[in-house]
């Protein structure tokens, strides 16, 4: 039986976000399981994001792994990817990749933008402690750039409100006293893989790296690409690599 593979999406969106980037895996004979975190399932009320803490998030993910028959393949996407990083610290995961993931506390950005991004949110009073809305033209100049305006709008009309308290613990680390989103760099005993994007402002391929190293991993970039990495064009070409790394890693552990 193969490795169970756990995909974690990003904020604002739910378990759909790989529902393109999941084909190749199953088609490669992969159980895929990717949940929505708590407050992002479709018809969710819009406050039920309200107050939950990357922790939170980070416990779901913890319970899926923990109930597979074999530690999985860890595979998160931007604030997904922070989760990721977070769940692996305290369950045993069989690799973990990263596409264009949030850093963990401690790890400061590589541009101007992003540090922009993080006191951007201010501008909605106390958004730590709302639901926080998903802006159309954040999403088209960040998250859907390289996508046509039609396949913009259809996959907005499906992003879900995010909790402020995660996006802040998140975006201003610094402020956190509880260090929620802290990943030690001995924390992670697993291979890790980090995918960033060249055209990424969100998490630019700099800031992508650092995380990596931090946890001793390893980094592609792929320079066309932007945040997008589960569905922008070009996508097919990342599973691939996801899945060349997956087969690398069955190949060490089978010769080991």
């Amino acid at each position: 039986m193969k490795t169970p593979i756990v995909m974690v999406h990003g904020a604002f969106c739910g378990g759909w976000a790989f529902e393109q980037f999941r084909l190749p895996f199953e088609a490669a004979g992969f159980e895929v399981i990717a949940p929505d975190l708590p407050g992002h399932e479709s018809g969710a009320r819009r406050g039920a994001v309200t107050g939950q803490s990357m922790a939170d998030y980070a416990r779901v993910v913890r319970g899926l792994i923990d109930a597979q028959a074999a530690p999985p393949v860890l595979v998160g996407h931007s604030l997904g990817g922070l989760v990721a990083q977070m769940a692996a610290t305290r369950s045993r995961v069989a690799g973990l990749i990263l596409l264009a993931p949030s850093s963990p506390w401690g790890v400061t950005g590589s541009t101007a933008e992003e540090a922009i991004s993080a006191v951007s949110l201010y501008a909605l009073g106390p958004y730590w402690a709302l639901a926080v809305d998903p802006d159309y033209p954040s999403a088209r100049r960040y998250l859907f750039d390289r996508l046509p305006r039609e396949a913009r709008r259809a996959l907005f009309a499906r992003l879900v409100p995010e909790s402020g308290r995660a996006l802040w613990e998140t975006l201003n680390w610094w402020l956190d006293p509880m260090a929620t989103t802290l990943v030690s760099a001995a924390g992670v005993r697993a291979p890790v893989l980090a995918i960033a994007g060249g055209l990424d402002a969100i998490h630019p391929a700099a800031t992508v790296q650092t995380t990596a190293r931090r946890l001793g991993g390893e980094t592609r970039v792929f320079g066309e690409m932007s945040h997008w990495l589960v569905g922008e064009p070009g996508w097919e070409s990342v599973a691939a690599a996801c899945l060349d790394w997956i087969d690398a890693l069955t190949d060490r552990d089978a010769a080991a």
